[in-house]
């Protein structure tokens, strides 16, 4: 039987990808492994947004081919759909084709090179799927977004907003947790503006996922702060109102700056968004709160980065995705002059030590919590697992355990990306 494996490099959305396809190939009777070695077709699923993960990506092939020239390589995912022409003598699988991979495989078994980058499809969310983590379903609710950023290629790799109807997703909900899922993950490019081209939004979700019967939580993928904006008073409501629902918000700031966010093209200013985190977290005392920045955008001076540092002690995120610009070619902010890379590097040190204390005294406040987890990872010592608290934190509990257990801790010690709990009865 032909054999293949999927390495899978970017965002949940990606990772959603990889599930269909793997469940694809596994329904067309070819044979899924976990490693490059037992594979026969070796398929990267990749992403364009960070510099450092499209590098990543184009070592690996690099070493695969040193290593194991006789193996079927086929490239999916963002970078073929931005960049094809980088990878002219592969089959390719663009971001909106990965329901074609069976016939894309069985074309490269016949030595054909298949190009499958159209735009003007979207994919079924009915497709099988092989989960990465059985206690995990990841839905996308919407492909693309209405975004022009500046350093962003999201729109080039995955298109306009195209938003998949409540009942679809309503309907992937219920089949997941027969399976025995017990977090849904709402993945999205923007999940603020989830529905607005079919007139609905979010909170229309929500509010339906939530009168699904059964012991599950939702998890809200990413979203863009002039959306979020928007529903903010229902947010809250939500968040008080419904045990489903993870109190956990991904809002990204980008940079503390006017100038820089204008820069950036971003669709708000630094006020609005420092207000919308103070309603949120007056509101909702829980709240964890991840947010992402960008260090050295072209422009960029001290005092640019001094207040986005300044704005993080005043929010206080409880995680923070930082990153230093990478300029992302076909992007207008590609053509700017770079800043010195030690400049660059500076900052990024200093804010990176900032944040860390940040998250370090966010996870202390939740020092002496007693509460339910769930359990929805392994950790990397033997008998150690990840759960989930209700919002979101990561627990690490040591013992004998299952996926989806709940479990009853209290949390004894914390580091600046973790809680440590102890199950209590």
């Amino acid at each position: 039987m032909t054999t293949f494996c999927i390495v899978t490099l970017g965002c949940a959305q990606n990772q959603a990808d990889s599930e269909y396809m793997s469940g694809l190939l596994k329904k067309a009777k070819f044979d899924f492994v976990e490693t490059i070695e037992k594979a026969d077709i070796v398929i990267f699923n990749t992403c364009t947004v960070k510099g450092p993960v499209e590098n990543s990506f184009f070592r690996q092939l690099d070493e695969l081919h040193e290593k194991y020239a006789y193996k079927i390589i086929i490239i999916a995912g963002c970078i073929p759909q931005a960049d094809h022409e980088k990878l002219k003598k592969y089959s390719l699988v663009g971001t909106r084709q990965f329901h074609t991979i069976v016939q894309v495989v069985e074309e490269v078994l016949n030595n054909n090179i298949l190009k499958m980058l159209e735009f003007n499809e979207v994919p079924s969310l009915k497709l099988p799927r092989v989960r990465k983590n059985s206690v995990v379903e990841i839905i996308p609710i919407n492909l693309g977004c209405l975004g022009e950023c500046s350093f962003c290629k999201v729109k080039q790799a995955r298109g306009n907003l195209h938003s998949y109807s409540i009942e679809e997703i309503k309907g992937e909900t219920v089949l997941a947790l027969k399976d025995g899922v017990k977090e849904i993950w709402l993945t999205s490019q923007d999940a603020g503006c989830y529905g607005f081209d079919i007139g609905t939004n979010l909170i229309a979700l929500l509010k339906e996922l939530c009168t699904i019967s059964g012991d599950f939580k939702i998890k809200i993928g990413m979203m863009n702060p002039e959306h979020a904006s928007r529903i903010k008073e229902d947010l809250v409501h939500l968040f008080r109102s419904e045990k489903k629902i993870f109190k956990c918000l991904h809002i990204p700031l980008q940079s503390g700056s006017d100038y820089i966010l204008e820069k950036m093209n971003r669709q708000y200013k630094l006020q609005e968004y420092m207000d919308l985190i103070q309603y949120l977290k007056l509101n909702i005392p829980e709240l964890n709160l991840i947010t992402d920045i960008i260090v050295g955008f072209p422009s960029e001076t001290d005092q640019d980065n001094w207040q986005t540092q300044t704005v993080l002690r005043k929010i206080s995120p409880d995680v923070v995705n930082i990153s230093p610009f990478w300029p992302r070619s076909k992007t207008p902010a590609a053509k700017l002059r770079m800043l010195p890379g030690e400049q660059i590097k500076r900052r990024l040190k200093i804010t990176t030590e900032l944040i860390n204390n940040i998250s370090r005294l966010q996870n202390e406040r939740w020092l002496g919590w007693v509460g339910e987890i769930l359990i929805d990872g392994k950790g990397e010592l033997e008998k150690q697992w990840i759960g989930r608290n209700v919002a979101y934190k990561s627990v690490i509990v040591e013992g004998d355990y299952t996926l989806g257990q709940v479990l009853k801790v209290k949390i004894e010690n914390v580091n600046s990306s973790d809680l440590k709990g102890k199950v209590v009865k």
